[in-house]
């Protein structure tokens, strides 16, 4: 599990450290910079499986960008230097620690690392800065090839592979119905929603091989689509299906438990958004090749407010009833969000996103204190908190 994560001087994040649980919820203003974290720790992720290149960084779901507007542009108040990006990740046992640097007015194609560390517990496994010694490639990262020998039980080992295996998802509903290409295709989902079909049909198979926390997530995800009967995909020309509406050879399909018999089958394209984010998160929180890190930027994509409330309360159950460990980061704007999370539970926390009086983006998680559970036997839901601007979060508009 990653325990910790900072960046320093990228974009709007002059100086962020935070500690993260299982399920990590981020809310806040427009442009406030919950992207940007999601970014900054893509940047890391790079970093951390050995090169930083607008191909790594696309790969992870983040934006290319050059150094002008990736380094932070603000008047320099820490002893830094303001021409490196900084990031480190940590875990109980584990460090990894990394600055990168790329010239702003002559750019190349791959930043430079010009500091890292890398330890487990208080042995350094390897490490370099600006003076070290050696025909050093300051293009590829040090700790990618030290990882390479490390124990499979290794604590730093397990730290280096969940920072590489980070990805942004960011989920578009003509990706996700199946009339769109994905243009960032891995297992087991593209980033954008691409082979939801496939991936929904392995989860189903996963399933019936005596995999209890699959079957629970399928029979929930089928129970919050009120109006379904049953779910899964099946090639586009079995169904009911225009071949002009449909860009993949499989696509989702629904029983609808109203229609009548022999008329009531529905496909991905012909299904509601949200139906098809259910199953969406679904696959993230149980599929067995779903990354073990990972962020899902606006996740109340299409959602009624009630579907969203109950989505997200059976998504942290989902996370943290699951054996896999899975590290969640999310972003939203739909107050109902908030209703669903059971922030007694250390391992879902909340945090609020904002930019201070100078344009730096602060985050704060929000504890559960006695004034929040006073409040709380009063009737103050989490969202109403959140709306009335009593935790922060919301703009000033």
């Amino acid at each position: 599990m990653i325990k910790t994560v900072s960046i320093e001087s990228f974009k709007s994040l002059e100086k962020v450290q935070i500690e993260l649980g299982n399920l990590n919820v981020f809310v806040g203003a427009n442009g406030a910079g919950k992207s940007n974290l999601l970014e900054a720790i893509g940047v890391l992720s790079a970093a951390a499986d050995g090169k930083v290149t607008d191909q790594a960084l696309l790969q992870r779901g983040v934006r290319p960008g050059v150094p002008k507007l990736y380094k932070s542009a603000f008047p320099s108040t820490t002893s830094r230097q303001s021409s490196h990006i900084y990031f480190s990740g940590s875990s109980d046992e584990a460090h990894y620690d990394v600055s990168l640097n790329n010239p702003m007015t002559d750019p190349s194609p791959a930043w430079k690392f010009k500091t890292e560390l890398f330890e487990e517990g208080k042995t350094k496994l390897t490490s370099r800065g600006p003076n070290s010694r050696g025909n050093l490639n300051t293009e590829n990262g040090l700790a990618a090839l030290k990882a390479v020998e490390l124990d499979e039980s290794s604590a730093a080992l397990a730290l280096i592979r969940g920072l590489q295996n980070y990805v942004i998802y960011s989920p578009t509903t003509p990706v996700l119905r199946g009339v769109a290409p994905e243009t960032q295709p891995r297992q087991p989902l593209g980033l954008s929603g691409g082979r939801l079909p496939e991936a929904v049909h392995e989860l189903l198979l996963s399933q019936r091989s005596e995999n209890d926390h699959a079957k629970k997530v399928c029979n929930e995800a089928l129970a919050l689509i009120s109006w379904a009967k049953s779910y899964g995909s099946a090639q586009a020309a079995s169904l009911p299906l225009s071949p002009a509406a449909s860009s993949s050879p499989r696509v989702i399909k629904f029983v609808d438990k109203y229609m009548k018999e022999g008329r009531n089958v529905l496909s991905g394209y012909d299904a509601s958004e949200g139906a098809l984010l259910i199953l969406f998160l679904a696959v993230l929180a149980a599929h067995p090749k779903s990354p073990s890190f990972f962020a899902v930027d606006n996740a109340d994509h299409g959602l009624n407010p009630g579907l969203a409330t109950s989505l997200m309360k059976h998504f942290a159950n989902w996370v943290t009833s699951s054996q896999d460990q899975r590290q969640i980061l999310m972003t939203s704007h739909n107050p109902a969000i908030l209703d669903g999370l059971p922030l007694q539970d250390d391992r879902v926390r909340l945090f609020t996103v904002d930019r201070d009086n100078k344009g730096k983006t602060i985050i704060k998680r929000v504890a559960v204190d006695q004034k929040l559970l006073d409040m709380s036997t009063k009737g103050w839901t989490l969202s109403r908190l959140w709306m009335n601007k009593y935790i922060g979060g919301m703009p000033n508009v």
